[in-house]
């Protein structure tokens, strides 16, 4: 039974995460459909993270088993096919080895959040940047980031419904830096808690407004406690942008 890997691009707006659910429009289920409707096969899909509703992606990585031995390039526009108008898109689509799973042979995966950081609302990126009226201090949104960086307890910005084993994540890389009219934020690691990027970013935000000071993210970190995180940045502004193997 063939296996495929796939590059997906995605728009989270109109879907309620990656997780395929009853009742609500996921982006596992939009995929499984798109194969579905080509192969006439019922299959699973799995992916690389579990974005959240609203989340993005311009990098998500998924695999699935198939009966018949496509080829990669017919899986990729056939899909693609199914899926026009839906605000899914696959890349770029591969044969690969029985062995290769998307969420668990990850070594790595990388995050960018966008701010729009100015007085007038966004008309074309609305719903793909989190809009702030203040401009911020990108300089000492990023030196409060790297205390972030590293092995931590990450309890602080770890969401009360997180089901993973442990708190404690190394954190590769964050980075803050303007770019045109946005701040750009990224974080790496071999995976994240849940809600742990956007936790993170409004704690950084308030940095930024002049409302936290650097140590405060430091005494936020090292408490381990999720009532020291700020407000929890929206998903708009997020997107899964690459993941390593």
């Amino acid at each position: 039974m063939p296996r495929y890997r796939l590059l997906i691009e995605y728009d989270g707006g109109p879907f309620k995460g990656w997780q395929s659910q009853k009742n609500a429009p996921s982006v596992q289920d939009a995929l499984q459909e798109a194969i579905h409707a080509f192969t006439g096969e019922t299959v699973t899909v799995g992916g690389a993270g579990r974005t959240d509703t609203g989340v993005h992606a311009t990098g998500q990585v998924a695999h699935v088993d198939l009966t018949k031995d496509w080829p990669a390039k017919t899986v990729r526009e056939a899909m693609n096919a199914k899926l026009v108008r839906k605000g899914v898109v696959v890349l770029e689509a591969w044969q690969v080895d029985a062995d290769f799973h998307a969420r668990f042979s990850a070594t790595g995966r990388r995050y960018l959040y966008r701010i729009l950081d100015r007085t007038a609302p966004p008309a074309l990126e609305r719903g793909r940047v989190w809009w702030l009226r203040k401009s911020l201090d990108v300089g000492a949104m990023h030196e409060a980031a790297q205390h972030l960086v590293g092995l931590h307890d990450f309890t602080t910005f770890r969401d009360a419904a997180c089901q993973s084993a442990s708190p404690v994540k190394t954190l590769d890389l964050a980075t803050v830096e303007r770019v045109g009219a946005e701040v750009h934020l990224r974080f790496a690691a071999r995976s994240f808690l849940h809600r742990q990027v956007r936790s993170m970013t409004g704690t950084l935000a308030e940095v930024g407004q002049g409302r936290w000071s650097v140590a405060d993210v430091k005494a936020a970190l090292e408490a381990a406690d999720r009532s020291r995180c700020a407000q929890v940045a929206p998903p708009d502004g997020l997107y899964l942008t690459d993941v390593e193997y």
